[in-house]
């Protein structure tokens, strides 16, 4: 997760930069893939050339590398993307990380098969979010897959802040033009700090 994702409330007016989030390990930087990520995997629904938007420290790029995909991530954090390179080379794992906004994907000039979000969507204001589905747009052929693991709206009113809490109808509404929702199934994000996670939806999504 990245660019300015799941932000716990702070008290503080203004919210922390990509890097600051990365200062110390965040929450949702749980060294592994997330759960539902991973079994998608294991099922063979990630495939081709593999995008993560908003990769964080690369757990679900490095996890596409051992299928042996062309793998990509991109985030605003530099912090983040430093050791998730380190890591592809503990592991001896090829993988390419940048720093690109999410946003403005057109000027890579390439094409994914597959693109991994893990808690970037929920954080986009409405226009933003616009920005990044044309940004999306841009580089999936059709066919291309989108899979979104986000913060539900089922997840309580708690103190995290920055997060919005994600409708079904949301979901469904945001892709409907140029996108068929395939499925929108309940799931959950492992944080470390709450052995329950949080509530959130898995989406699969297809570019038409």
């Amino acid at each position: 997760m990245t660019g300015s994702p799941l932000t716990p409330h702070s008290g503080s007016a203004n919210p922390k930069g990509p890097d600051e989030l990365y200062a110390t390990p965040p929450p949702w930087d749980i060294g592994r893939p997330q759960p539902a990520f991973r079994a998608l995997a294991e099922a063979g629904a990630i495939r081709g050339r593999v995008l993560d938007a908003g990769c964080g420290t690369g757990e679900h790029v490095l996890m596409s590398a051992g299928l042996g995909l062309d793998a990509t991530g991109v985030d605003l954090a530099t912090t983040a993307l430093r050791a998730a390179e380190a890591k592809a080379r503990e592991r001896g794992l090829t993988a390419r990380f940048l720093s690109r906004d999410a946003r403005q994907l057109t000027g890579l000039g390439e094409r994914f098969d597959t693109v991994l979000d893990c808690g970037l969507f929920h954080i986009f204001s409405a226009d933003d979010r616009v920005a990044y589905l044309d940004s999306l747009r841009s580089i999936m052929p059709p066919g291309g897959r989108y899979f979104l693991l986000c913060f539900s709206d089922q997840q309580p009113n708690d103190n995290w802040q920055r997060v919005h809490r994600v409708t079904r109808t949301e979901i469904e509404a945001s892709f409907d033009d140029g996108w068929r929702v395939d499925s929108i199934e309940p799931s959950t994000i492992d944080i470390t700090t709450d052995p329950n996670g949080i509530r959130a939806w898995l989406a699969t999504v297809t570019r038409t």
